[in-house]
């Protein structure tokens, strides 16, 4: 366990000289504004003892020389939209804002990449793409307020995963500030290289343990012309999830296969007004989006996944809007209008155990007392779990949570699953993945974090605790 010092005023003075004193903040108003993330629980706030706003990696790294002079613990924060704590300061001392580094360096039309400092939004590194006919197909459901760096931090996977891959499958090259306070650029635009280890993928996905990512390089691919949003609905999950080995088989090679269970449907459709929604009653929706280059091709991929849906027991399939993304955007923001706190867990598994995984939980949170709701990316065996706290105590909801969380984790890797898809572990999962993970991976983790990070300055008490 690390031993930290206390934030002094000698600290505080040294991070005005080196970043100015506009930037440093320790108000109570701007400390209270950054104890949490999207955490809705109370009792997993922790105020820091600074807030420091800089504007580029060398100031970074001057923060961080700083902060192991001092033996400071240091959280970085993107957008703050993470659920699983992975941006709150659990050991208190310095949460470092990343806004300030919101500029896209280049777009290489010829080369299909993007250079970008990791502060920008993933929206607008969408949207630039797209002014130039291109895409970028990292898109997490948070992409209006999340960035991009943080998207790198967590790996985000998102709705096109099926397809596309998650963020690491769209990242050519990193810069990062390594926990010594040394800017080292990791990776290149290369199509393929076996020139020593791959350093910028362990970077990517260690939620800010192994390093601070401040610039990204990012592949860009063809925007395809001719696009559908269809929504399949069914009345039975299993006949749902069934869908999708059929559509993959077919050649359909859809961009998006998305689950709603009928809960999310009514919630949804109640948070953004949308009682007209189909089927609000008893419907599950799988919304399936096609893309190609050519509208003869799209128009037979459509006709074969309708023809695919109903047979496989869709009650209807229509044309979706973009009403119908909107919910499935929304699934967890809706949860607020059952309670107050919530959880959403991603737990991951191979897509032929997705429907078994669904069978299982379903039948497993009948023995507790919350309602359960399932949104998932079926097509890349990504399930979301949310479950509301409603008037249990806090005793009773962090016993039964536990308990359920302990059943559904060991199911999941008695077949072949994981902890998390796409949101990280942040400190909320930290002990079940030291719980879960294989004693020879986790020491391999824990050995790798000493020798980046032997102070344990950056975001200690995340992905697991030394």
């Amino acid at each position: 366990m690390s031993n930290y010092n206390s934030v002094t005023p000698e600290f505080i003075d040294e991070l005005k000289t080196l970043l100015g004193e506009k930037y440093v903040k320790t108000d109570a108003d701007t400390l209270d504004r950054y104890k949490t993330d999207e955490e809705a629980d109370e009792r997993c706030f922790h105020l820091p003892d600074v807030v420091v706003i800089p504007a580029n990696a060398e100031e970074i790294a001057g923060v961080v020389k700083l902060c192991n002079k001092y033996l400071i613990p240091l959280t970085v924060r993107g957008g703050g939209t993470g659920i699983v704590d992975g941006a709150i300061a659990d050991k208190g001392g310095v949460v470092l804002l990343m806004e300030r580094l919101n500029k896209i360096i280049e777009l290489n039309k010829e080369g299909l990449y993007m250079v970008a400092q990791a502060g920008v939004r993933t929206l607008d590194i969408q949207a630039a793409a797209k002014a130039e006919n291109l895409l970028y197909a990292g898109d997490p459901s948070s992409s209006d307020s999340c960035q991009i760096g943080g998207n790198l931090a967590t790996n985000a996977g998102g709705i096109k995963a099926v397809r596309y891959g998650v963020t690491r499958n769209q990242v050519y090259a990193v810069q990062i500030v390594t926990p010594y306070g040394d800017i080292v650029d990791l990776g290149s635009p290369l199509k393929k290289c076996s020139t020593g280890y791959c350093m910028e993928q362990l970077v990517i996905g260690s939620e800010g343990t192994l390093g601070i990512i401040t610039q990204v390089t990012l592949k860009l691919q063809p925007l395809p012309p001719y696009k559908i949003d269809m929504l399949a609905i069914f009345h039975d999950p299993m006949a749902a999830i069934g869908v999708v080995p059929q559509l993959v088989k077919a050649g359909i090679d859809p961009t998006s296969i998305e689950y709603m269970d009928n809960p999310n449907v009514r919630t949804t459709s109640e948070y953004l007004e949308f009682p007209g929604a189909p089927h609000i009653e008893d419907g599950i929706y799988v919304i399936i989006t096609i893309e190609t280059f050519n509208e003869d091709e799209l128009d037979m991929k459509m006709e074969q996944a309708s023809d695919i849906c109903e047979a496989a027991g869709a009650v209807d399939v229509l044309e979706a809007d973009e009403r119908i993304w909107s919910m499935r955007r929304n699934c967890l923001e809706s949860v607020s209008l059952i309670s107050k706190v919530c959880t959403t867990d991603d737990v991951v598994v191979p897509v032929d155990e997705m429907s078994d995984m669904i069978q299982y939980i379903i039948k497993t949170v009948a023995k507790y007392p919350f309602p359960l709701r399932i949104n998932a990316h079926i097509g890349d065996g990504n399930l979301h779990i949310v479950l509301c706290k409603l008037d249990l105590s806090d005793e009773e909801w962090e016993s039964e949570l536990s308990r359920f969380t302990e059943e559904v984790y060991t199911y999941a890797y008695a077949h072949g699953g994981r902890l998390s898809g796409e949101h990280g572990i942040g400190s909320k999962k930290a002990h079940f993945l030291e719980r879960f993970t294989p004693s020879g991976e986790l020491e391999l983790m824990r050995k790798i974090k000493k020798a980046w990070d032997p102070n344990n300055i950056l975001n200690p008490g995340k992905v697991f605790n030394l």
